[in-house]
């Protein structure tokens, strides 16, 4: 049987109502006897946060605002606007689908106009489906499968287990703490993953990659930014199209590129291959002095101190032979100089 918490804002008994401020909910709704198991979200402007409340009661909390930001809205003029809308928010068979949406296609006074946010508190095991056209979407302290859309805020993930597909057309990305099947992408904002292991698919259309912590099979790029990673396990596949490459501590495989910046790795250890591809820009290179390695080098300019463990062809602008004996592939390919050092 279909359960209405709330329906076109019309605000039953088991309401709060309240003046809206910037921490206090406009309209709070208690679930703790819905066993709500998949959440539903979708608002036009406002944000969205879903979090694992752990020791908190289930809820949803809406915060009203007008558009311009301005929380010093009345609750008759809250009210007022809110006739311009649809506010439903409903619970089904232990799903829970709230919207937030104007009824004017055509035109519409933005002066008038509302961003209307939610705040979900849910038990952990949850899978969500969010969606908003402007406002940031937060997740936490979940298992399960997640999918959200912003058309231009930020995405923020912490401690997520299970399926995670994000994107965002603008904003920046945020991941930390999770894991199995993670894909995320912005058309232009930075993005920030730490502490991460699994399937990993980061991309940006013009921001920047910061990455630290992560292991699995790793596949993070970006058109035009630059690319930082440190402590990185597995395989990893990495490039951008502009930027610089700054990368360390890696215990990896790895492929990555620049079309047009610098190149800096150091390893740990290699992994059961490495091809790197620099257009334009320097390489440097720290490698372990004491695993066996076949490399195949090409440069400008070469210089590399390899001791006595080498056996192979060192010129100018080539370097091929076996380090140690041989063992996984080592390609390096670039335009400018290169330095390999051991470590």
């Amino acid at each position: 049987m279909k359960k209405y918490l709330l329906l076109l804002f019309v605000a039953c008994q088991c309401f709060a109502a309240l003046a809206q401020n910037d921490r206090t909910p406009y309209m709070t709704k208690s679930l703790a006897s819905a066993g709500i198991k998949a959440v539903f979200v979708k608002t036009s402007g406002g944000s969205i946060a879903v979090s694992g409340a752990s020791g908190q009661e289930s809820r949803v909390e809406i915060y009203i605002t007008g558009n311009n930001g301005n929380n010093d809205l009345s609750k008759d003029e809250i009210k007022k606007r809110l006739e311009n809308y649809i506010l439903d928010v409903a619970v089904n068979n232990g799903e829970l689908h709230a919207t937030a949406k104007n009824k004017n296609s055509g035109f519409f006074n933005w002066r008038n106009s509302l961003n209307i946010s939610f705040k979900v508190f849910v038990a952990k095991q949850v899978t969500t489906s969010l969606n908003t056209s402007g406002g940031s979407i937060s997740l936490d302290n979940l298992t399960g499968r997640q999918d959200f859309e912003t058309s231009g805020g930020s995405l923020r993930v912490d401690n997520l287990t299970g399926a995670i597909h994000g994107r965002t057309s603008g904003g920046s990305i945020n991941i930390s703490n999770s894991g199995q099947d993670i894909d995320m992408q912005t058309s232009g904002g930075s993005v920030h993953a730490t502490n991460c292991q699994g399937h990993i698919k980061l991309q940006t259309s013009g921001g920047s990659l910061q990455l630290e912590g992560l292991k699995g099979n790793i596949n993070a790029t970006t058109s035009g930014g630059s690319i930082h990673a440190s402590n990185i396990g597995g395989e990893f596949v990495t490039g951008t199209s502009g930027g610089s490459i700054n990368l360390s501590q890696l215990a990896c495989a790895l492929d990555a590129s620049t079309s047009g910046g610098s190149f800096h790795a150091q390893f740990n250890s290699v992994g059961k291959y490495v091809k790197i591809d620099v257009s334009s820009g320097h390489i440097d290179l720290d490698i372990p002095s004491k695993q066996g390695l076949d490399l195949d080098l090409r440069g400008e300019k070469i210089e590399a101190n390899l001791a006595g463990n080498f056996n192979g062809t060192k010129e100018k602008e080539k370097v091929q032979g076996k380090l140690n004996g041989g063992g996984a592939p080592f390609e390096v390919r670039g335009n400018g100089r290169i330095n390999l050092s051991l470590n």
